[in-house]
């Protein structure tokens, strides 16, 4: 089987990539679309095949699918960027990207998206059959903008074999992202939580995705421990303030998902339980 990656070089890609090479049956083929041919050198020395070009250009999706049998989305404009280029990258460019797996006989269309499409919690666990209603400004457009893509996909006529991971909070590897949540977390109760994914465990999620007989739609990816606003003040070093205690708690199962489907159907079990795990294992 030869799988298309996009999205390679970003934070979840750039990890991504390396585990599917190691981890990919005797025999099957990576291909990466990179913009950057330099970034590109890493996955070929690895043993990917590297095409060049732009997400957004339809001769170069063409190009990048043809003669596969599956794609993983892995691309994402995330917090930080404009409204428009998140929605140019996550709905447009994968809404694009499907036709194009459509048009050259791709079998199988990983979708990478995000557990923020839930929007508020449900005073329980999310699972996949829940409503969605995604939106808030502290995340832009992107929350809409991935539900949007799956919606599209779910509905694209050719694109029957349709996975979707929805992942949580990415950490691990060297992946700045758990420091950069201090920027967030002196507006949150101290009880607030956070649903965390290693990266090796989000490689694990989607190589199951990937691979599984028979999955079909929708899978959360996630941890078995979230994480409090005083977890994350201790994790990255820092006191927590006493103002924290009495802020007010909002919504207490906001982003918080239920892994049962996943391990239940695909036998996903953490490699790293909780990001106190990580932390000890010298994963972070």
């Amino acid at each position: 089987m030869l799988t298309l990656v996009t999205g390679a070089t970003g934070q979840v890609g750039r990890r991504f990539v390396p585990r599917l090479l190691q981890g990919a049956p005797q025999g099957d083929e990576v291909r990466v679309l990179v913009r950057d041919a330099a970034r590109g050198e890493r996955f070929a020395e690895l043993g990917a095949q590297v095409v060049v070009g732009d997400l957004r250009d339809a001769e170069v999706l063409g190009k990048a699918t043809a003669g596969a049998d599956a794609v993983v989305n892995v691309a994402a404009a995330f917090r930080g960027v404009p409204d428009e280029e998140a929605r140019a990258v996550n709905r447009d460019a994968a809404i694009e990207l499907g036709r194009a797996a459509v048009a050259s006989g791709v079998r199988r269309f990983v979708q990478v998206s995000t557990g923020l499409v839930y929007g508020q919690g449900r005073g329980r666990a999310l699972v996949e059959e829940d409503e969605t209603s995604p939106g808030g400004a502290m995340w832009g457009a992107y929350p809409e903008s991935k539900w949007e893509a799956e919606k599209a996909l779910g509905a694209l006529e050719g694109l029957d074999d349709l996975r979707i991971g929805r992942l949580p909070f990415v950490y691990g590897d060297g992946d700045p992202h758990l420091s950069d949540a201090v920027q967030w977390v002196p507006h949150w109760n101290a009880l607030q939580r956070l649903h965390m994914g290693h990266h090796a465990d989000v490689a694990q999620g989607l190589q199951r995705l990937l691979y599984t007989p028979g999955a079909s739609g929708v899978y959360n990816i996630a941890d078995d421990a979230p994480v409090t606003t005083v977890d994350l003040f201790q994790l990255n070093g820092l006191p927590v303030p006493p103002e924290a205690y009495d802020k007010e708690l909002t919504d207490a199962w906001a982003g918080i998902m239920s892994t049962a489907r996943i391990r239940h159907e695909l036998g996903y079990r953490p490699l790293f339980p909780s990001v106190w795990t990580a932390k000890d294992a010298g994963a972070l």
